[in-house]
Formats: C-alpha cells, sequence, structure tokens
C-alpha cells in the first residue's frame, strides 16, 4: 500500500494542469511551465481542484511507480508555485565564487579558475563570495546542477574545506597526534 501515492494533490489557484492519455503531464503556472512524461501505467485524474494518482493492479511494480509518480506532479506544481532553491556554502581559504554574466567563476584552490555556464532555466546568486544560491522550477536539475558545483571540490573532514549544503553537517575527524 502507497501512503504517499493515496493521498490526493490539491491545485492551487493559478496553476493550470492538463493530462494527456499517454500520461503527458504539463503544468502552467506564475513561474512557469513544466512538462513530463510520466509513468503509462499509472492512472492520473484531474477532477475539479485535485488530481488523483492511482495504479492498476497490486503488482510490485505499479506499487512502486504509485508513490513515485504522485510525487513527481507534486514536485511539478510546487515548482511552477514556489519554486526551488539550495544554497551552496564555499569553506576555505582563496576559495571564492564570482559571477560573470552567465557564467560562474570559482576559485577553488585548482592551478586553474573553473567556469560554469548557468544551465536553462537555472538561476545562480552569488550574494557574497562564499554563498552561492541556486535556484529554478524544475527540483531535479535544480538538485543535480548543485550536485554537481558540490562535486568540484567536496568537503573534507579535517579542516571542513570544500563546498558543501548550507545545511549539511560535515563529520570532522582529529588529525595525527603528535609525540
Amino acid at each position: 500500500m502507497s501512503r504517499i501515492g493515496l493521498k490526493p494533490i490539491e491545485i492551487p489557484n493559478g496553476v493550470e494542469v492538463k493530462v494527456t492519455e499517454d500520461n503527458l503531464c504539463t503544468v502552467k503556472g506564475p513561474k512557469g511551465e513544466l512538462v513530463e512524461q510520466m509513468p503509462k501505467e499509472m492512472i492520473i485524474k484531474v477532477e475539479d481542484n485535485t488530481i488523483t494518482v492511482s495504479r492498476p493492479s497490486e503488482i510490485k511494480r505499479h506499487k512502486s511507480l504509485h508513490g513515485l509518480t504522485r510525487t513527481l506532479v507534486f514536485n511539478m506544481i510546487e515548482g511552477v508555485t514556489e519554486g526551488y532553491k539550495k544554497t551552496l556554502i564555499i569553506e576555505g581559504t582563496g576559495y571564492r565564487a564570482a559571477k560573470q554574466g552567465k557564467k560562474l567563476v570559482l576559485n577553488l584552490g585548482y592551478s586553474h579558475t573553473i567556469e560554469k555556464e548557468d544551465p536553462e532555466g537555472i538561476s545562480v546568486e552569488v550574494p557574497e563570495q562564499h554563498t552561492l544560491i541556486i535556484s529554478g522550477i524544475n527540483k531535479q536539475q535544480v538538485g543535480n546542477y548543485a550536485a554537481k558545483i558540490r562535486d568540484l571540490r567536496g568537503p573534507e573532514p579535517y579542516k571542513g574545506k570544500g563546498i558543501r549544503y548550507e545545511d549539511e553537517h560535515i563529520r570532522r575527524k582529529v588529525g595525527k597526534t603528535g609525540k
């Protein structure tokens, strides 16, 4: 039984949801429009201001897809109404970020600077040299881009240098013991 899949989704005012027969879901809202192909096995019904997702049978695959489909539709609705945001913190001597047009320029202790072009639909803000705010309407794209930037110099456990998420806690290790 999928507890998440059974919950109906409320459609807020100003949001328009269309689902075609082959489960192509289109969500339009104040922040933009998202289109995503949902699993064809699931049954998605839009009635009044609610969306319900149901499964055709009790097969394990259908049970797995039930909650996933409901969550994907919910994330699309939340994305076009509120949007998603990830904040990254850069720690370390000489580590900094800057924005040049649509390029993000990172100095992360390497012999060269790293330049990343902003993907379509994602905006990157640099309010301070040590803070990055990645925002957009697609939760998957925002999370993936934030993870790619974090992977450029992940946090290390001894001094805590590197790029980490704002709410991430790095478990620190004790260094060598001197004799």
